[in-house]
């Protein structure tokens, strides 16, 4: 079975347990074919069945996945064409970063894509290496920021020198990843290994119970199944932190809106219906006109790792 016929050789395997909580109870949200999007009857967690195994997820994102054709179920259309939005909603946010983050200190961002947030840290004279499991896209970031400071491939594959030394770092950060990832605790107990005592984790993801997905349904743009295989609320972020060993410091929705471009804007009222997307149309005249928005549906967390027991 197969996901999607240009992508005929990813395994796809369907998915009965609940990764937050571990029960098999649940109920069906909706569908999309072949795509289940369900939530845990007893914790809430909101989950895709079937998705890609853990072992070829991670081949999604090719070349293809930063320059889709189709951005509104995967993707991006053009990535590396919004690098300047991409840099101002990180000098926005470096606001929130600057309250857990010593000055100078030493920043791990994983999941680090063209490198963005490490660019801007940079600017301020923090000291920041990446981790993305994708070729295709951390080029960019080597290009930017130099070899040495971004390694491509999984968090665990990290060479323990000097650079990326286990317990050296005062944060971790992971902007939009853990709704990709098949095991999002196994990860985050990964970061918290790489942190100082006492170090910080930020991370942001999207809130599947927040007012404007409730609004939009199956509509919300965040249901990209393919991709985002899991769908955190408050409770389940949380009990998914606890699970690795943080204590949550902070959570909130007010930095997680982003800089974008009218022409996304369009591109993404297409998923709604045709009339909003018509009714939209004349944007495409300032598709390159930026505006900043934050549907609060997206949440940042900041996380303190505990002290080991």
């Amino acid at each position: 079975m197969t996901a999607s016929t240009d992508a005929p050789t990813r395994e796809v395997v369907p998915i009965d347990v609940c990764q937050v909580c571990g029960s098999r109870e649940h109920e069906t949200e909706f569908t999309e074919d072949p795509f289940a999007v369900r939530r845990c009857t007893r914790c809430s967690f909101v989950y895709v069945s079937p998705r890609y195994s853990d072992e070829s997820i991670h081949t999604l994102y090719d070349e293809d996945y930063w320059q889709s054709d189709s951005p509104k179920t995967k993707g991006y259309a053009k990535y590396a064409d919004e690098a300047p939005l991409y840099l101002k909603t990180f000098e926005r946010r470096l606001r929130f970063v600057r309250k857990y983050l010593p000055e100078h200190g030493k920043i791990l961002d994983v999941g680090c894509a063209a490198g963005y947030f490490l660019r801007v840290m940079r600017e301020h004279g923090y000291d920041g290496y990446g981790v993305e499991v994708s070729a295709a896209i951390a080029s960019e970031a080597q290009r930017h920021l130099g070899e040495d400071r971004v390694h491509v491939g999984m968090l665990h594959e990290v060479p323990d020198d000097e650079r990326y030394r286990r317990g050296s770092f005062d944060l971790v950060t992971m902007w939009d990843v853990v709704e990709h990832v098949p095991d999002p605790q196994e990860l985050l107990r990964q970061a918290r290994a790489m942190l100082k005592p006492g170090g910080m984790l930020i991370l942001e993801t999207q809130n599947v119970d927040s007012r404007f997905a409730k609004f939009l349904g199956p509509k919300w743009h965040h249901f990209k199944h393919e991709e985002h295989i899991y769908h955190f609320n408050q409770a389940t972020i949380r009990r998914a932190l606890d699970q690795a060993g943080f204590d949550v410091t902070q959570l909130t929705s007010s930095f997680g809106g982003k800089y974008v471009s009218f022409g996304f804007i369009t591109e993404r009222a297409a998923r709604l219906n045709k009339v909003v997307s018509w009714l939209l149309s004349p944007l495409n005249l300032l598709k390159n006109t930026s505006i900043y928005l934050n549907f609060g549906d997206e949440m940042v967390v900041a996380a303190r790792a505990r002290e080991e027991a």
